[in-house]
Order: structure tokens, then C-alpha cells, then sequence
């Protein structure tokens, strides 16, 4: 398919090798205007803005992917097969699910359950289990590591369903020690596999749904910025 797609409007090459994805547009906004040197709007085709510009140096991008797996599929798919996008780093929120995970930490997904049926198209003869690419995940580590920054990593849970009829769902997966609950990184992991790409989502946990505790629409939209940092530090090394 040639550029522009349906659903992004940038030339060819207007987009980096590596592409930070929040699902908030504003955040990716807040990231373009306060993290890179010489920004520039490359696609904002139903408000999904996506910038392009320089961080420490390197070229770097970040656009919005929406909520939910299939918003992030359609754009993660157009970056990687007709951008020329190799890297995808999704940066979002998460609620905790691990006892001991607070408002605010931050983790990492090495591997992303999934009560999606996203997986049949592939046709496969079993389960798939989407993964992140162990070298973004290695980068990542490290980077935190030097930056003083806890980064729990371990299985993520994409689930469809937002407002989950069952009440018990998310203790069934804290039992199989899933550390949260988010809705695009399994998507995005099998994209990425399907295509010969890489992929990582890295969250902050925004409130803890066991619990009751949660962060305001505000915080999750302004702030959350060490994992913004890392990401962006990870995306120089690749």
C-alpha cells in the first residue's frame, strides 16, 4: 500500500526507525513539545497526532495508538510495513495487579496475556504467546537501572474488556502472576512478530483496580515522565 494510508497522513520517511506510542494524543504532544528538538506534525488524521524530531541527537517519533488492541494494531501494522518503522516502544498506563505494585511504578512487559481473539488470523495450530524483543527489554532494563529507576518486569495482561462483567477475572491472572492489566501491548507484540520488528510496552501504573486506588485523567496525561524518559533513552541505543 502506498503512503499516505487511511489512517495516517505522513510522506515516506517523515517517520524515525523508532516510534514512541502512547495512547493518549496529548500525551504524545506533551512528549514531542517537551522532550525533542525541532518537532514537527507529521500526521493528525482523527486527531492521532504523530511528531518527528531529535533526541540527544537521534531521530525519534512518537505517535498516539488509541485505546484498545485493535486502534493499536491498525497503526502499529502501517509502521512497521509502510513506514519503515522498525522499533515500537509503547509507552501507556496499567493497573496493577501484583500485590505490592504501587501508583506510579513502572513496568515492563516480557511477555502480554490476552483475552483477545487478535492471534486466530494467524491461523496457528496452538496459543501464541506474544513477547517483547528481549533486546529492547534488555536496553530498557539497563537504562533504568543507570537512571536509579525501579523497573518491574514480567507478563502484562491486554485484555478487551475494559468494564469486565466478571469481578473475579483480574484475581485469576494475579494468581498466574501477571503483574498488570492493559489493553494494547499483545496486539502490538504480535505485530511486530508477524512483520520481523520489535516491540516493548513499558507503563506506569495508573491505579490499582484491586483496590480502588487511581490517579486523575490529569496526572495520566501530564505527567508519568520517567517512563517517557526511558523510553526515549532506550530509543537513542537501538
Amino acid at each position: 500500500m502506498p503512503v499516505p494510508t487511511p489512517h495516517i497522513s505522513a510522506k515516506e520517511g517523515e517517520f524515525a526507525k523508532t516510534v514512541l506510542m502512547p495512547g493518549d494524543p496529548l500525551r504524545a504532544k506533551l512528549i514531542a513539545e517537551t522532550f525533542l528538538e525541532n518537532a514537527k506534525l507529521v500526521n493528525n488524521v482523527r486527531g492521532i497526532g504523530g511528531y518527528t524530531g531529535y533526541y540527544q541527537g537521534k531521530k525519534v517519533s512518537v505517535m498516539a495508538s488509541g485505546m484498545g488492541m485493535p486502534s493499536m494494531a491498525i497503526y502499529s501494522y502501517e509502521l512497521f510495513h509502510f513506514y519503515g518503522v522498525d522499533h515500537i516502544i509503547r509507552i501507556g498506563t496499567a493497573g496493577a495487579i501484583r500485590a505490592g505494585l504501587k501508583l506510579r511504578d513502572l513496568v515492563a512487559g516480557m511477555g502480554a496475556c490476552t483475552n483477545s481473539s487478535f492471534a486466530k488470523q494467524y491461523r496457528l495450530p496452538g496459543d501464541y504467546a506474544p513477547i517483547a524483543s528481549y533486546r529492547m527489554l534488555r536496553t530498557a532494563v539497563d537504562t533504568a537501572k543507570r537512571q536509579g529507576v525501579d523497573l518491574t518486569v514480567g507478563n502484562l495482561y491486554s485484555s478487551d474488556t475494559f468494564y469486565d462483567e466478571r469481578a473475579d477475572s483480574l484475581l485469576q491472572w494475579q494468581k498466574m502472576g501477571v503483574l498488570a492489566v492493559e489493553m494494547e501491548a499483545a496486539a502490538l507484540y504480535m505485530n511486530a512478530a508477524s512483520a520481523g520488528k520489535e516491540a516493548l510496552a513499558i507503563c506506569t501504573i495508573s491505579d490499582c483496580p484491586l483496590t480502588g486506588e487511581s490517579s486523575s485523567s490529569e496526572e495520566r496525561q501530564n505527567s508519568f515522565t520517567q517512563m517517557m524518559e526511558i523510553a526515549l533513552k532506550t530509543a537513542v541505543q537501538l
